[in-house]
């Protein structure tokens, strides 16, 4: 049997239309084509690049070298999607949900026929992949699991933080940059990897503030709907130091408001036996992580 060492990985872009004017990007990293399938979505200020370089570290390439045909995505204006955030995106989270995760799905099984996809999602990506399962339910029996890391949908804790980088910058300062620029320049002020649409921005405000987890365009009640379905078998992490943008308890929030389902949390943090007290986004994109957490990824995905 071939090492995991002498694998040759492949980097191939795909590319989806899904209207006359946007193209979703994905790129697609494997050694062996025939492999299970794995879908990253992205949180905010992010792109598929918070899974992988093409020198192969990230978790991406981690999967890929351990036998699984890996499909990082970029939603909508983000990466190398075209064209990229600007006062001209028309677009929010509720297009992510109803149009880019669906258009996402429906490629890959257009590449590899009927074969069951695994989900792995970081920080806000995983409410908009939670989303579109539980309005979608028929779309359930094609994801064979889900791997969460730092997903959370409202912000509860209270501290300096939250009052910093949710309240101050992504509620006040972020909503007045996107009504003066009409997008959110958050690559301009070194927060994150890529910009935000306005309607993607104001979106994730309002679903952080509010209590019921209502759709802010067409009020789709994703709460509601969440009791009536069972989302596939997830396993889901949070980080120690994770002050604000997945806090455990927010974690946990999301974990019960997602309705029944079988599913394992892990707090990644020194006194658990972990290497390092992570945060929101070193728990994706530490070097340590490969030989940490991401073999409980691994052995999840295989299981």
């Amino acid at each position: 049997m071939e090492s995991s060492e002498s694998i040759k990985l492949k980097y191939e872009p795909v590319f989806i239309s899904v209207n006359d004017t946007d193209t979703l990007h994905m790129m697609r990293i494997y050694g062996n084509p025939g492999a299970q399938p794995v879908l990253m979505i992205h949180g905010a200020v992010e792109n598929g690049r918070i899974f992988y370089n093409e020198k192969g570290k990230g978790l991406a390439p981690y999967l890929a070298m351990n036998g699984f045909d890996v499909y990082a995505a970029d939603l909508r204006g983000r990466g190398a999607s075209l064209p990229h955030v600007s006062k001209e995106s028309r677009y929010g989270q509720t297009e992510s949900i109803t149009e880019d995760i669906p258009a996402f799905i429906e490629k890959i099984r257009e590449i590899r026929g009927n074969k069951n996809i695994h989900m792995v999602c970081h920080s806000w990506g995983g409410v908009l992949a939670t989303s579109f399962l539980v309005r979608f339910p028929e779309n359930i029996k094609r994801i064979k699991s889900i791997v969460y890391f730092g997903s959370k949908r409202r912000v509860s804790v209270y501290n300096l933080h939250r009052l910093v980088f949710i309240d101050l910058v992504w509620r006040h300062l972020f909503t007045l940059t996107g009504k003066i620029l009409g997008y959110v320049p958050a690559k301009k002020f070194g927060i994150g990897i890529d910009n935000e649409s306005r309607g993607s921005h104001s979106g994730c405000v309002f679903w952080v503030e509010e209590k019921g987890w209502v759709d802010p365009v067409d009020r789709f009640n994703y709460g509601e709907a969440a009791c009536k379905v069972t989302l596939p078998p997830a396993l889901y992490f949070a980080a120690e130091n994770d002050r604000s943008l997945g806090h455990p308890s927010d974690v946990i929030d999301f974990i019960n408001e997602s309705g029944s389902h079988r599913h394992e949390y892990r707090l990644l943090s020194r006194k658990n036996g972990n290497m390092h007290n992570y945060d929101h986004v070193s728990m994706i994109t530490h070097r340590d992580a490969v030989i940490d957490h991401f073999p409980e990824v691994l052995e999840w995905l295989s299981g």
